[in-house]
């Protein structure tokens, strides 16, 4: 990502939203990432990409503290996540959630206010307004009294995305928002994204299609449990970084595409 110039004319340098140094994560002694440095400027919309197995959901994971690390620091803003976690908006992998629990889609989506509210300070109209304006974002404002074990798994993502939206964070982690849904909800997801990457956030997506890599983002980071390349789509989105990522499953862009690129 270039830099930008001050008044001076010179060169601003861009602010980095996220410094990983040293990181691994190890299941049952066998590492899942291993020794990771990566350093995400602000304002990028970026892609983790690599095969089945790589690592990306745990990167993710580790960063935002959810699984232990064997090792390493991860900065937000130079701050680490307990001083930083109002700047942080999550969305897991729908797999992931309980969509048995019975809630109304409207609750979901302001349960993202209560890192700001507090447990013990109920919603008030101000959150509701927040709340509607979210889901409007998402196209989901007709089902807001429905439960969420009567969406669709499109419109499940969605409401996960509202509530991510609600907390108006500076950095966003998105785990595989993409996966399972139409191509309407694809649509939609893109467009918020890059919404969002217009008001100068940062965006962090894992994703799995190679084919849409070059469209949807600017930034990107190639992993297998290490991390291959990363640094502007452009220069990092080549032949010999994507046979590196995947091995002999790769075929040339021009070519095809890797089998077993999902995951």
């Amino acid at each position: 990502m270039p830099d930008h110039p001050d008044q001076s004319g010179q060169a601003a340098p861009t602010k980095i939203a996220l410094s990983v140094d040293d990181l691994t994560v190890a299941y049952q002694e066998k590492p899942a990432i291993w020794d990771i440095d990566l350093d995400v400027p602000e304002g990028v919309l970026m892609g983790i990409v690599g095969p089945n197995g790589a690592g990306k959901s745990t990167l993710i994971k580790a960063v935002l503290n959810l699984i232990p690390r064997a090792a390493g620091t991860v900065m937000f803003y130079g701050a680490p996540y307990e001083q930083a976690r109002s700047l942080v908006g999550y969305v897991p992998q729908r797999g992931s959630v309980d969509w048995d629990f019975p809630t109304t889609v409207l609750d979901v989506v302001t349960m993202g206010l209560y890192g700001k509210l507090g447990w013990f300070r109920r919603p008030g109209k101000r959150e509701r307004e927040l709340a509607l304006f979210a889901l409007e974002q998402v196209g989901l404002l007709d089902f807001l009294d429905r439960q969420i074990s009567q969406l669709s798994g499109g419109q499940q993502q969605r409401t996960f995305l509202a509530r991510a939206l609600v907390q108006d964070a500076q950095i966003y982690f998105m785990d595989e928002p993409f996966a399972a849904v139409d191509a309407v909800t694809e649509n939609a997801i893109v467009d918020i994204l890059q919404a969002l990457n217009k008001r100068g956030k940062t965006v962090l997506v894992v994703h799995h299609d190679l084919q849409t890599v070059a469209h949807y983002f600017d930034w990107l980071t190639l992993l297998n449990v290490e991390v291959i390349a990363s640094g502007p789509t452009a220069v990092v989105f080549t032949d010999e970084n994507l046979r590196r990522t995947y091995g002999g499953r790769v075929a040339t862009l021009n070519g095809g595409l890797p089998a077993g690129a999902g995951g």
